[in-house]
């Protein structure tokens, strides 16, 4: 039967989906392995970083100390070279896979390797609009006492009580006060952002609601807010000055902002993306369960650490089982 015999030859779609982690998950020791440097696209991702930048970032990855590494300035270049790396690594270890590949997303940050991936940006124009991104985001963060703060265990409905009742509680002495749910990670798994007196508030209503976790980020901006608008109008000048090209052979790269793939052939509307997703919610939940929704069940995690593994497991088991992660 001709019919059986095409459908059985017919080539499968690719199952694979890449990923890269955001601001966070930096660790020291990034890139200490000197054998990352034989590898020549990682070599010369250090020598541009170091042109860009105007400093050694394989030194501070490598080095620190912690609370250099740690700063919004330093940490966002950072992890964007450790994503890339981890992806160089991989194509030296299994070509076969990078190739297949055609669908990435980024955390946040993450989102810019993602586009390197997908041959939308080149590296080089990455750390540039990454430095100007981080050194806006850092001064936006200077201009009041802000914050994030994770919460684990409430339900939306929960979590959306607890922030008006917060903003309530301290309008009276800020009546201009933010505060917001910003990064909806896994089930019950969020992230509220804004200013710190209003965070505080919240941190004590959730746990007084049973939440199994409530931890302060480790962060001084309202990231995803409406305080990062100055951040914003920084990053769209920086995203105006570099070049957007057509993803390679048609890799879908899923949106922070909507969950969804992007129409990547519209350099203005990639643009307009990733400045909305400064002040904007991070839909990770969403780009996750719509990446498995659409086939791609075998995830890999390209930077350090397993912070998307670990939120993998929220909502697909058997996805999080097959997940493998690459590190640089």
């Amino acid at each position: 039967m001709p019919g059986a015999t095409d459908s059985a030859t017919a080539p499968q779609p690719a199952r694979f989906a890449f990923l890269f982690p955001g601001q966070g998950s930096q660790a020291i020791g990034m890139l200490a392995d000197d054998k990352l440097l034989e590898l020549p696209a990682v070599a010369k991702m250090c020598e541009v970083a170091r042109e860009v930048l105007g400093y050694d970032l394989r030194e501070i990855c490598v080095n620190g100390p912690k609370e250099k590494l740690d700063d919004t300035v330093y940490a966002q270049p950072a992890l964007l070279l450790a994503n890339l790396a981890a992806l160089e690594k991989l194509k030296d270890q299994d070509p076969d896979v990078v190739n297949a590949c055609d669908a990435c997303a980024g955390l946040s940050l993450g989102e810019y390797a993602a586009l390197v991936f997908a041959g939308v940006l080149s590296y080089e124009d990455a750390f540039k609009v990454v430095k100007a991104r981080a050194e806006a985001m850092a001064a936006a963060a200077r201009e009041g006492s802000h914050g994030m703060l994770s919460v684990v265990g409430l339900d939306d409905d929960a979590l959306k009580t607890i922030v008006e009742e917060s903003k309530n509680e301290v309008i009276a002495s800020s009546p201009d006060c933010v505060l917001e749910i910003t990064n909806f990670l896994f089930p019950q798994g969020r992230v509220l952002s804004g200013d710190k007196v209003a965070l505080d508030v919240a941190q004590r209503r959730a746990q007084a609601a049973g939440a199994i976790k409530v931890a302060f980020l480790a962060v001084s901006g309202a990231f995803h807010t409406k305080r990062m608008e100055s951040a914003k109008e920084a990053l769209e000048k920086a995203l105006s000055e570099v070049t957007f090209n057509a993803p390679r052979a048609n890799v879908a790269i899923y949106s922070n902002v909507t969950g969804l793939p992007m129409t990547a052939k519209d350099a203005d509307g990639v643009r307009a993306s990733l400045a909305t997703q400064l002040v904007s919610p991070v839909m990770w939940e969403q780009t996750l369960k719509n990446l498995i929704g659409d086939g791609k069940t075998k995830f890999f995690e390209l930077g350090p650490n397993s912070q998307i593994k670990s939120m993998t497991k929220r909502v697909s088991l058997d996805v999080w089982r097959e997940m493998k992660g690459v590190q640089a």
